[in-house]
């Protein structure tokens, strides 16, 4: 099958390699539609590392992907063949403590795709996941929908952990497909007070169209007090979704006393830092998310139901010979891209 494998910092090749095989009776054969090129793919792309978890060539990327079923295992009552599926990237082992504790996001022995020394990605034609991992789509979502379930199920899971309600206030910091989906969570909360800030106009712009109650780029303005002149006595909640040490300056300024700031983006530093004082004279809670705990359902159902959308984020479409373009755009956040698809 044919397959897209970074070969060294900015290199990605096609490659032909043999097609994976059911060998467990629980076992998926999937045709992959289509890949979602994500920021922390093009973390391994640009730097061949996230934290302690470094590339060794060659290796391939991806894990967001919509899929239709080709063969099950024996033991297979999830899905049958011709489903369309949303994949769920984590492979975990429901036997160690976090798992029995209801935490399989934390799982000890957890396997993730496109991840190195777990499992290769999905940029690929074929790919082999346990029937857990496959949602079906019955039909209601369409193949870049399904794709966006993903992230999305990270937008739907960092909302569930910070508790907002309607009624309360969010400030989203970065526009991207991680913060978008944190907005798109948040507003079928109807929580309706929320405010979201990029440093790219275009990202901007496209929260703007997404009915954030406000947006706003922190070159061009004092973010804290454009939202503060709206919210005068402080967010509830802050999402850091762009890990920026400077976000997470502004999130302390943002948050009222008692508020909570989730930690959902990847710094690019070995560490963050934050102001002491404000910290704890705020009594602020600061909860980091892990991916997303049983959430991929609910993101499917949110998307099917239509009271969640997510085909706003998509700007751009790439056939799978254009691989290395797609991640060149989306690595160069160039022509407005938040989020670009490549279609097998």
């Amino acid at each position: 099958m044919k397959a897209q494998v970074l070969t060294g910092i900015r290199q990605m090749e096609p490659v032909e390699i043999d097609m994976p095989v059911i060998k467990k009776d629980t076992d998926v054969l999937l045709r992959i539609d289509m890949v979602g090129v994500c920021g922390s793919d093009v973390h391994y792309y640009e730097t061949g590392r996230i934290g302690s978890q470094v590339v060794s060539y060659p290796f391939r990327v991806g894990h967001e992907c919509a899929a239709t079923v080709i063969e099950v295992g024996s033991s297979v009552t999830r899905v049958i063949p011709g489903d369309q599926v949303v994949v769920e990237p984590a492979v975990v082992c429901h036997e160690c403590d976090q798992c029995l504790a209801g935490r399989e996001n934390t799982c000890r022995k957890l396997k993730f795709l496109g991840c190195p020394g777990q499992l290769e990605g999905c940029l690929c034609e074929y790919l082999v996941m346990p029937q857990e991992c496959c949602f079906p789509t019955q039909g209601k979502l369409t193949p870049q929908q399904a794709v966006m379930c993903e992230p999305f199920a990270i937008g739907v899971y960092a909302v569930r952990q910070s508790g907002i309600q309607s009624g309360q206030s969010a400030t989203i910091l970065g526009a991207g497909p991680i913060g978008l989906s944190c907005l798109a969570a948040a507003g079928a909360r109807d929580v309706r007070s929320l405010f979201i800030t990029d440093k790219i106009d275009a990202r901007v712009e496209v929260a703007c169209k997404a009915h954030a109650s406000w947006a706003g780029n922190p070159d061009n303005e004092d973010i804290v007090t454009a939202i503060g002149k709206q919210q005068p006595s402080g967010m509830d909640v802050v999402y850091e979704c762009c890990g920026q040490q400077e976000a997470l300056d502004q999130a302390l300024e943002l948050l009222k006393p008692g508020g909570k700031l989730m930690l959902i983006g990847i710094p690019r530093e070995d560490r963050i830092s934050f102001q002491i004082d404000q910290l704890r004279r705020k009594e602020i809670t600061v909860i980091n998310v892990r991916r997303q705990n049983e959430c991929p359902q609910k993101a499917i159902d949110l998307v099917a139901s239509g009271k969640a959308d997510v085909d706003f984020m998509v700007t751009h479409h790439f056939p799978f010979a254009q691989s290395k373009e797609a991640f060149d755009l989306v690595a160069s956040y160039a022509d407005g891209v938040v989020k670009a698809m490549i279609h097998l």
